[in-house]
């Protein structure tokens, strides 16, 4: 049933309605429709609802309609699990509030400094926007005092308990008047989230979105049965052939996180870790990064994710199933936001998770299909459909054609036909593209074929293959000779490329990602443009496009890897 409810149904004031409007806003989404009235009345409400169904308004609106804008003192607590989703919410707060002149909000958390955050709050301000843990602080050194709090909101509950922060969120709400209102949103309705409710909350509204709100419609979702050792290999051919600009993978543990993220910069595509073992500065780094497109793919477990707002990312990759079905839809809302399109892509490895493909389509009441993986030919057509998208897009674009009409004229008194043109930037813009998808043989055999051929083998004689170990432990498509560690198969350097000599090696503790991330990171070139690596123990080569050779050097004698001074130059041998 379609949803006629408009803002101004909701009994908001006319600052809000405003602000709203000017935000783009035009109806409510189910989860405001149902909580603003409620919060609005002083009611304490429990909301389920995931990232991406409007949440943040369906508390901030009510929350600046009820303060007080004359009284400077902090009237209103939101907590958050992640600094990331704690200045995301703030920012929400301050865009909601633009007509509310006298109400200011501040967003507290770890990695910044508290001086300056103490000085924000002696200025006096109503709403508090904060990380348990910097909040127990602030309230331990007297500089946050919440005896005038007559709201608090816990938003991301389940993730705050699941990060060990109950502690911290009881000693909080201890800190606040007996007679106060209590708003937990939560992705999930698990039994401490319950617990806690009955402990803290009075009489609560439960407002619930169905499942099916919570799957974007504009996602397409799809599945690949692939055995666990080839899964680099296809989700490398699918970012390759597709160009996805940003795309997130998500994988359960830490550790493979940062095992995705070593061998995806080993195939010359920029990646990044997001996980909790990283520090905060850490986090703003590479989130700073894949904002600004300097990495094009997050590799990130399920916690790190919260703090995620990024509207462009095109593709989410699935590396492993999650282990539960709310993180899935919480994992592919990562894609098809701010009206665009997205695709989700899961790798099936066995039984286990062609039945929990089973049940995420139950949860989600939406198909996930099966596809085959592309053959050679078919990864072609791809490029080539892709190419006639973007030539037509190009031409599309309104700008002074002249100089590029130009030289279209000096082509043409050269004696070449159209023809031979079109073909010739074809063949510049494809060959090496087309080349490479035919050396690697992209068909993707079965694996009764792949057991065949390696009993054939018997003994590999130390041949490798990309995307695993070989019998030494050492990581396929890298070979270790005389303490050295070598990428790209140690071909020869290519008459096009420049051969750069670095003063870092193994030692430093340099992985062939350290170096691919950092020049095309800092220089600014495309990570698959950089060759071939050799890393030895006190020293590493590495192959750039000539033409940039002289940019990178120059470039990253102003930068580290790894925080270590980096001298390179073109190598003399």
């Amino acid at each position: 049933m379609e949803n006629n409810t408009k803002f101004s149904d909701l009994g908001i004031s006319k600052e809000i309605l405003q602000a709203v409007e000017e935000m783009g806003y035009t109806q409510p989404s189910p989860i405001q429709e149902q909580a603003i009235p409620y919060v609005l009345e002083g009611h304490d409400v429990i909301g389920q609802a995931q990232t991406g169904t409007g949440k943040t308004a369906a508390f901030a609106i009510p929350i600046i309609d009820l303060v007080d804008p004359d009284f400077n003192k902090p009237q209103a607590i939101i907590l958050c699990p992640t600094r990331e989703l704690a200045v995301q919410v703030e920012g929400e707060f301050q865009k909601l509030a633009k007509y509310h002149r006298k109400i200011t909000s501040v967003a507290i958390y770890g990695g910044e400094s508290i001086d300056k955050q103490i000085r924000t709050l002696k200025k006096g301000v109503q709403i508090v926007v904060g990380t348990p843990g910097r909040v127990q602080d602030h309230i331990n050194r007297g500089t946050l005092k919440l005896e005038d709090a007559g709201i608090i909101v816990l938003d991301e509950a389940d993730e705050m308990l699941d990060m060990g922060f109950r502690d911290d969120i009881e000693a909080i709400l201890q800190e606040m008047p007996e007679e106060r209102q209590t708003v937990f949103f939560s992705a999930t309705m698990a039994k401490p989230i319950m617990d806690l409710t009955r402990k803290y909350q009075k009489d609560p509204h439960i407002i619930k979105v169905a499942k099916k709100e919570l799957t974007v419609d504009r996602i397409e979702q799809i599945f690949y049965e692939v055995k666990p050792s080839l899964k680099m290999e296809l989700m490398v051919r699918l970012m390759t052939v597709n160009n996805y600009n940003l795309s997130v993978v998500f994988c359960n543990t830490k550790r493979m996180t940062d095992e995705v993220t070593e061998s995806l910069g080993s195939r010359g595509i920029v990646a990044e870790a997001l996980h909790g073992d990283l520090s905060q500065a850490q986090r703003d780094k590479v989130m700073g990064k894949f904002r600004k497109g300097i990495c094009n793919v997050l590799v990130a477990t399920d916690v790190a994710a919260r703090g995620i707002d990024v509207d462009n990312v095109e593709a989410v990759f699935n590396f492993d199933l999650p282990l539960d079905e709310e993180y899935y839809v919480h994992r592919i809302g990562r894609t098809g936001r701010a009206g665009k399109s997205g695709v989700a892509v899961n790798f099936v490895t066995g039984r286990r998770d062609t039945m929990k493909i089973k049940d995420l389509e139950r949860f989600t009441k939406a198909s996930i299909n099966k596809m085959d993986p592309p053959s050679v030919n078919e990864l072609i057509d791809m490029k080539k459909a892709q190419l006639v998208k973007d030539v037509h897009r190009t031409l599309a674009k309104e700008e002074d054609n002249q100089i590029f009409e130009e030289t279209l004229g000096q082509l043409l008194t050269e004696g070449l036909t159209p023809e031979q043109i079109a073909l010739g930037l074809i063949k510049m813009t494809m060959g090496e593209a087309v080349k490479e998808l035919r050396d690697q043989d992209f068909s993707l055999p079965s694996f009764q074929d792949r057991r065949r051929e390696r009993n054939d083998r018997g003994d590999r004689g130390g041949r490798f293959e990309r995307g695993g170990r070989d019998r030494d432990g050492a990581r396929r498509g890298e070979r270790r000779e005389g303490g050295r560690e070598r990428r790209g198969g140690g071909r020869a350097t290519e008459a096009n490329m420049a051969r750069l000599f670095l003063n870092l090696g193994k030692r430093d503790r340099i992985r062939p990602n350290d170096i691919v991330g950092a020049i095309a990171g800092e220089a600014g070139i495309p990570g698959r443009s950089i060759g071939g690596i050799d890393i030895f123990d006190n020293f590493s080569f590495v192959d750039v496009p000539q033409k940039d050779a002289d940019h990178v050097i120059r470039i990253m004698k102003q930068n580290t890897i790894k925080g270590k001074s980096v001298n390179m130059e073109i190598s003399k041998g």
